[in-house]
């Protein structure tokens, strides 16, 4: 029998999981079940049956030493990784209004985890936990202070990406090149992180998973204006708002093709070409708007699905740093090397291929250890 780790991703209609060795850290298995979202708690509980009996069939009776979950929200309490116990999922549960479309299905996990297997420890990994050194100023909206206390504020996301990409820095990175670094994590869901000698200074998400870099099916930072007149003037409801807001708009939604960068890059209609240049200017845009905290930048890190694996957007996004100084090596660029920078660049250019599962299972290897 070998003894792992199972990681859990639970979504609004699909299910990631991984399966770490639980000595040596090492990925042994991973897979995503897709489920029907109008019975999502029912198929969830037949997902994780499936995937727990599966590892236990290939891996050996009992081989589960603990389960690691991802859940996107900490709010302000939940600064660290932590053992689940009632108060937490209790504590949890009242912070569903934050991150309505995550919290819930990453919460039926924990709960069917416990009910259908009790004896296993689980551990909660929170996505907002690595901006907790974020710069007091950062997390401010220029709202009232009594909304802030009650927790309207900017805390930040994809800590776990981050937290990973903090860990390959001085591996990878010149020595130059690593005090002051922004990390561009760049997929279906996009945000940017300034790091200052690898912990967050501040970050492009803010109080939901919304906000900042136009996304795939998002549209990042918008005029608050717009929901006004949309539901004042347009007749829409806070629903069909949302629904535009989260699921049609960004890539999809200015494309009206895909929001999927890989066939907008296939694509000869005019619209996909504008949809990926809005991308990658506004990409640019944000990246700028952090520079003031660090006091400057080193280094530009890609990652995530688009960050690690489109040329095309990567170097879009360098053409509008140019002013900084940054300067691409084009035939590293396209072969998605680790180093991109040309020789007389004055920015550090990197990619590092993310690993949100190795930390979910790193974090949960320090509190229930083999």
């Amino acid at each position: 029998m070998t003894s792992v780790y199972l990681t859990l991703n639970a979504g609004s209609s699909n299910l990631k999981y991984s399966v770490y060795d639980a000595h040596k850290q090492t990925l042994l298995t991973q897979g995503k079940l897709e489920y029907h979202a109008s019975d999502a708690q029912q198929s969830l509980a037949l997902s994780i049956d499936r995937t727990v009996a599966q590892v236990e069939n290939q891996f050996g009776s009992d081989c589960i030493a603990a389960v690691g979950h991802r859940v996107v929200h900490g709010g302000d309490e939940f600064y660290e990784s932590t053992l689940v116990r009632p108060e937490v999922v209790a504590a949890l549960r009242q912070l569903i209004p934050l991150a309505p479309l995550h919290l819930p299905a990453e919460l039926d996990a924990i709960d069917i985890m416990a009910a259908h297997f009790p004896a296993l420890p689980q551990v909660i990994c929170f996505d907002t936990a690595f901006h907790r050194t974020q710069m007091p100023l950062a997390r401010w909206f220029a709202l009232t202070r009594d909304l802030h206390n009650q927790g309207i504020k900017r805390y930040g996301f994809h800590g776990l990406s981050y937290h990973y990409i903090s860990t390959q820095l001085d591996r990878l990175l010149q020595p130059a090149h690593r005090e002051k670094v922004i990390v561009a994590h760049l997929g279906n869901g996009a945000s940017m992180c300034a790091m200052a000698q690898g912990c967050s200074v501040t970050t492009t998400m803010g109080f939901t998973a919304l906000d900042g870099l136009m996304m795939g099916t998002r549209c990042g930072e918008l005029d608050v204006g717009v929901v006004l007149h949309l539901c004042q003037q347009r007749g829409m409801s806070l629903a069909e708002v949302e629904k535009l807001l989260y699921k049609q708009s960004g890539l999809l939604g200015v494309s009206g093709i895909s929001g999927d960068v890989r066939k907008l890059e296939a694509s000869t209609a005019p619209e996909a070409r504008e949809a990926c240049e809005l991308f990658a200017l506004r990409a640019a845009q944000k990246l700028a708007s952090l520079i003031p905290p660090l006091q400057g930048v080193d280094a530009v890190v890609f990652t995530g699905g688009i960050g690690e694996h489109s040329a095309i957007i990567r170097a879009r996004i360098v053409d509008h740093l140019h002013w900084l100084g940054a300067r691409l090596d084009h035939h590293a660029n396209a072969e998605d090397s680790v180093r991109l920078h040309a020789a007389d660049s004055a920015l550090g250019l990197y990619v590092i291929p993310t690993n949100e599962e190795l930390m979910i299972a790193t974090q949960t290897a320090a509190l229930v250890p083999v």
